[in-house]
């Protein structure tokens, strides 16, 4: 598989490219970075770490959009800390960002291959697609699909009582793609909030024995500090990793193709994505909406997955 991930790092950012980056039916052709848990300077130099981490100079790492289309930027420090991978100190990266916005890498790249081969996983704020599919309406038919972690029906928000952060952070350029007609498969909160990141779990990725399962672990603790104060639990969901989890073993995950669109009128419920799970509007069954996992397998796969570094 092809795939391109358009991304924020964030610690969970870090733990997806690493799974794609050593799974051998995965061929990562870049990465491109947008401003969302932290700045997109920031984000660049995380992504950069990421790949000196794995030990890989051939992915590049192409710098996107620094603001949402419309709304003033918001970020996730308060979860990831102040650069995003506080909890592992890693040293400053070796390698540069290449050369070239990253909306003009997505374009070249969809366009220089056969239509629908490359996949997109969108694991945070959808910018840098919004501003690719405007500018570049072609796209429409020639990406295969986007694999986003992104929004929610029953666990409603996680920013706002009614958003997701990586909706809410951009909701204009959600409602771009979400109304472009590409195949979009959507891993939201409802299925992130069962992949619980305990306290043993954790430790099977320390146990692992390689500096890469040690460093995903203290990323994670850090991580979910937030969120285990905030839910009373010894742990917090795992967001992003879901998407490449689902392009290797799409059996693990269950839902339905629903209506899917993003409120952007209203400041009360701003970012809200309103699932038609009953089919109520009748409207076009935009994207494959999942909610459930079997959480252990997906776990187990993660620790296979880590333990080849």
């Amino acid at each position: 598989m092809k795939i391109i991930i358009d991304t924020d790092p964030g610690q969970d950012d870090a733990l997806t490219i690493l799974l794609a980056l050593i799974s051998p039916e995965i061929d990562l052709l870049g990465v491109t970075t947008v401003a969302g848990n932290v700045n997109v300077h920031q984000a660049t130099i995380n992504a950069l770490k990421t790949m000196d981490l794995a030990g890989v100079t051939t992915v590049p790492v192409h710098t996107g959009a620094d603001r949402p289309l419309l709304r003033a930027p918001i970020d996730a420090t308060h979860v990831h800390g102040r650069t995003g991978f506080e909890g592992a100190d890693l040293p400053d990266p070796t390698q540069k960002a290449a050369p070239g916005h990253a909306v003009d890498f997505i374009i070249r790249t969809v366009m220089e291959n056969p239509p629908g081969s490359i996949t997109l996983c969108a694991i945070g704020p959808m910018t840098n697609l919004a501003l690719a599919i405007s500018r570049e309406p072609e796209l429409r038919t020639r990406l295969g699909q986007i694999v986003t972690m992104s929004g929610a029906f029953s666990e409603v928000g996680n920013i706002t009582p009614t958003a997701e952060f990586n909706i809410y952070a951009d909701p204009h350029a959600a409602a771009i793609v979400l109304e472009s007609g590409i195949r979009i498969t959507m891993l939201p909160l409802d299925v992130t909030h069962t992949l619980h990141t305990s306290a043993a779990r954790l430790a099977r990725f320390e146990a692992i024995g390689n500096r890469v399962g040690k460093v995903v672990a203290d990323w994670l603790r850090f991580e979910k500090t937030f969120e285990a104060n905030k839910y009373g639990t010894d742990g917090g969901p795992l967001h992003d990793p879901n998407t490449v989890l689902w392009l290797l073993r799409p059996e693990l995950y269950k839902g339905r193709q629903v209506n899917v669109r993003i409120e952007t009128a209203s400041e009360l419920t701003m970012g809200m994505t309103v699932i038609d799970w009953w089919g109520i509007t009748n409207l076009p069954k935009n994207t494959l909406f999942l909610r459930e996992c079997n959480v252990e397998a997906a776990y187990d796969l993660i620790t296979e997955v880590l333990s080849r570094f």
